[in-house]
């Protein structure tokens, strides 16, 4: 797979227009503090929300084995997307710190605040220690335990050391696949108080099958770029391949997210709902992704926080319905 120069951005998607709707947002805030909101990506949610749904489907299902109760699994849904919000904004920062330089020769990221000079290194660093004091004083108050070391892990090193993986290999994604979903065990482990290997060795493998897809859909954004500046990736590994990676990595997504349903035994609307709505969305991605469309490329990588909804309210019809069956 390859993309041509002209293709960078298709005329229907140009770096203004980009540049403009992701950051009419960031007009509400004063000027001084707008390229830090952009360091953390507050204008592009879809971080987050991958963030995020790991985190809820672990609570979810966790609720649905131990049958919590309505009001305390709402209070710790909540817990859940805050969690998700701090981690990947300091996540999104200590990226840029060390990619400062290679970000400046992408097109695509050139002008976040770091390449374009609009915020130091030394600030920049400040501002990661901040957001890791505020997330490590965040879960001391809100998980415990277990729990806690294993929320730490994916705060502090794990994110730390994903930037520099792009350096020396050609498997990032595989990394990332695992840093993106901690937050599962995070929320089993604070609910359940047990580990459950079976459950949550097959539920994150399963969700790092499905970062392994999406990131690898979002590398291929940047091929001619990345190659230039010399970022490794997968969608430069795997070239004209790309897509039966996709459809394999999409495959065990499936497969293993059922298999730690019928561990957690999970009843039949998961299966309808969650693992049918999975499949089918996983279809039209295949079906309509460009990778050779900066633009395709983008709308198929969000379109994976839409997914992690059809997952979440099936396993969240699942859930009521038992502790209904159960009350």
């Amino acid at each position: 797979m390859s993309t041509r120069p002209d293709e960078k951005l298709s005329p229907d998607f140009t770096q203004e227009e980009f540049l403009d709707t992701r950051k009419k947002f960031l007009d509400a805030f004063p000027s001084a503090v707008r390229p830090y909101l952009e360091l953390i990506r507050l204008e592009k949610p879809t971080g987050t929300k991958l963030m995020f749904w790991p985190f809820a489907w672990g609570l979810t299902m966790a609720a649905y084995s131990v049958k919590m109760s309505w009001s305390t699994y709402s209070f710790r849904l909540l817990q859940c997307l805050l969690s998700a919000f701090i981690i990947r904004s300091s996540a999104c920062t200590i990226n840029d710190i060390f990619d400062r330089e290679m970000d400046a020769g992408v097109e695509r990221t050139k002008t976040r605040p770091l390449p374009s000079r609009r915020i130091s290194v030394c600030a920049a660093s400040v501002y990661a220690l901040v957001q890791y004091a505020i997330g490590t004083t965040w879960f001391y108050l809100t998980v415990n335990d277990l729990a806690l070391w294993v929320a730490l892990v994916q705060l502090l090193p794990i994110f730390a050391i994903y930037p520099l993986l792009k350096r020396v290999t050609d498997w990032p994604q595989a990394w990332l696949g695992f840093a993106m979903n901690f937050g599962f065990m995070t929320a089993w482990v604070s609910t359940t108080n047990t580990l459950s290997p079976p459950v949550l060795v097959t539920a994150i493998l399963a969700c790092w099958c499905w970062t392994m897809l999406y990131d690898t859909i979002y590398a291929c954004q940047d091929i001619e770029d990345d190659v230039k500046m010399g970022i490794r990736s997968t969608a430069i590994l795997f070239g004209s391949y790309i897509r039966p990676l996709l459809i394999a990595c999409g495959c065990c997504f499936v497969v293993l997210f059922c298999g730690a349903g019928i561990l957690n035994g999970q009843g039949p609307a998961f299966y309808v709902l969650s693992v049918g709505g999975m499949l089918l969305h996983l279809i039209r991605q295949w079906w309509t992704v460009d990778l050779d469309r900066p633009k395709s490329c983008s709308e198929n990588f969000e379109s994976n926080g839409q997914l992690g909804w059809i997952i979440w309210i099936g396993l969240v019809v699942d859930y009521a319905i038992s502790i209904k069956v159960y009350s």
